[in-house]
């Protein structure tokens, strides 16, 4: 360790586990589909890893796209990443070919880390665009189902070979530092990518620390999957900045999260509205001892106050938060809260300056609704390659979220709509324009738009509503076909309807608050 170079970058996300090895070695850091890590072994694969990407000339700042799903490899794959200096994109599996190659692009990656099951899909890519390495992982290392292609470096074998003790970096790195790039779809259609550096992570930590009131004793399941910012920067980074234990698996299902919060006796729960649902309406809680859990969160989307209520009733008091990709959580509602403050999600973090204000950007009274902003440590970098995007959602150091929010008298915030048009369904933001571009694609649709509406299984979903060009008879299961090649399946509507024509101002801005209103639909509805 260099004491004396006044020029070390101090807040580096990769060393947090080397550190945690010398201090706690045998102490178990991750269970991985219920194998167990120790710190001491997870440094060790992430020196492998990061030694690989080393010897293929990977420099600071380079991209390195992951495709899998939650595993060992994807959190050695991020922490060896960011020792190095370069910068990780996660890949939603879930989107479709087009998206991924559009965020490929977009970010110029030159590596990627790929599980087995997507070789087809890569390989499918790989005519358009321009990768210098590829390298394939199975999942939890069993035998591959067949030989890799001449282009395809295989995981495992390079990690035998590759060296376990500490890489030789030859340059500094972290701080205001990207070291993710996280895609957010966005209300232009396009998707951008946040930056997100070293330090915005540290303190996002430093604020979950403080709401998880995290110890070296606690255990948590990592449910959300880790390409999103609530699985990666709100769940795992904090538990394992604090030297803790977390669970993760390539998926959950709502009794094995009950199972696993018995056997290994779960600390912390954070979860998904919708998996809460899931487990209220699925399982069986009586069956279950789950009292070792000492607090209860949700966030990332409408949070139904009659869900919390059902769990209250059942002794269970599950608190929200909020946060956005941009700058991960911004407001927490103290546990001890939770049921007087039911609906609420809460005061703002302790790093961050969190203001709710009008159009001129004066802070609004209490009971008055206006847009959230924040400035401070947790803020993005920007929006990678967009300059002039950054400059309209960042304003004199302040990023305006584009929700609307109101506080009570105590200080508390209640979440009113969102400014932009975004609406979350089964955890997975949608954004409407991004649907709307797709299906204007179809050579047989004039006009379209789409909303999010209430669904009791997914808080929400989807529903378009299609203006079709004069003499065409396009059908229903027309466009999913049509979708299906060109949308992750979250984001295709679960509702289309065929209307005459959509209410329109007189500048042509679609009235979305109209599609809302039965009667519209009554009127204009044509028969298919």
């Amino acid at each position: 360790m260099r004491l004396n170079n006044s020029d070390e970058k101090l807040i580096n996300v990769g060393n947090w586990i080397e550190r945690w090895s010398h201090i706690q070695p045998e102490k178990i850091a991750i269970f991985s589909n219920d194998t167990p890590y120790n710190y001491r072994t997870l440094n060790e694969r992430i020196n492998r890893i990061a030694n690989i990407l080393l010897e293929r000339n990977i420099k600071k700042g380079d991209r390195i796209a992951v495709l899998m799903h939650n595993s060992i490899k994807f959190v050695e794959i991020f922490f060896a990443i960011s020792k190095i200096g370069a910068i990780l994109v996660p890949l939603n599996w879930r989107l479709a070919m087009p998206e991924l190659e559009f965020i490929l692009k977009d970010s110029r990656t030159t590596f990627i880390i790929f599980e087995e099951e997507f070789i087809d899909t890569i390989a499918r890519m790989r005519k358009k665009i321009v990768v210098d390495h590829y390298i394939s992982c199975s999942d939890n290392g069993e035998k591959k189902d067949r030989a890799l292609p001449y282009w395809v470096e295989d995981y495992d074998a390079l990690m035998n070979r590759a060296s376990k003790e500490s890489p030789h970096i030859a340059w500094q790195s972290g701080d205001d530092d990207t070291h993710i790039i996280m895609y957010t779809s966005g209300t232009t259609g396009v998707p951008k990518g946040a930056m997100l550096s070293h330090k915005k992570t540290f303190y996002n930590v430093l604020n979950a620390n403080i709401y998880f009131d995290l110890t070296r004793k606690d255990v948590a399941i990592i449910a959300r999957p880790l390409f999103h910012s609530g699985g990666l920067i709100v769940e795992l980074a904090p538990v394992l900045y604090k030297g803790a234990t977390a669970i993760i698996k390539r998926r959950f299902s709502p009794e094995e999260i009950l199972k696993t919060i018995e056997e290994y006796r779960v600390t912390v729960l954070e979860l998904p509205a919708t998996v809460y649902n899931f487990i209220l309406h699925d399982c069986d809680l009586s069956k279950y001892n789950i009292s070792t859990v000492k607090c209860f969160f949700t966030g990332g989307e409408r949070v139904p106050i009659s869900l919390l209520s059902a769990y209250a009733e059942k002794g269970i008091y599950i608190s929200q938060i909020y946060g956005l990709t941009e700058a991960s959580t911004l407001f927490w509602l103290p546990y001890d809260m939770a049921h007087k403050k039911m609906g609420s999600v809460g005061k703002p973090v302790f790093h961050a300056d969190v203001r709710i204000v009008d159009e001129n950007g004066k802070p609004v009274p209490p009971g008055v609704v206006g847009e959230i902003i924040v400035r401070g440590p947790v803020v993005m970098n920007g929006y990678w390659g967009k300059p002039e995007l950054t400059k309209k959602a960042i304003k004199d150091g302040w990023l305006y979220t584009g929700d609307l929010a109101t506080m009570d008298e105590d200080g508390f915030v209640f979440i009113v709509d969102r400014k932009k048009d975004m609406f979350i369904s089964g955890g997975e933001n949608v954004y409407p324009a991004e649907v709307e571009k797709a299906i204007l694609n179809h050579p047989d649709v004039q006009d379209v738009a789409v909303i999010g509406v209430e669904d009791k299984r997914w808080g929400e979903v989807g529903k378009a509503f299609i203006v079709l060009k004069l003499g065409r008879t396009t059908t229903e299961e027309d466009i999913y076909r049509f979708l299906n090649e060109r949308l992750a399946r979250y984001k295709i509507p679960k509702y289309i309807v065929f209307v005459d024509k959509l209410p329109k101002t007189a500048s042509g801005k679609i009235r979305k608050s109209l599609l809302k209103e039965l009667d519209y639909f009554k009127e204009h509805e044509t028969s298919q």
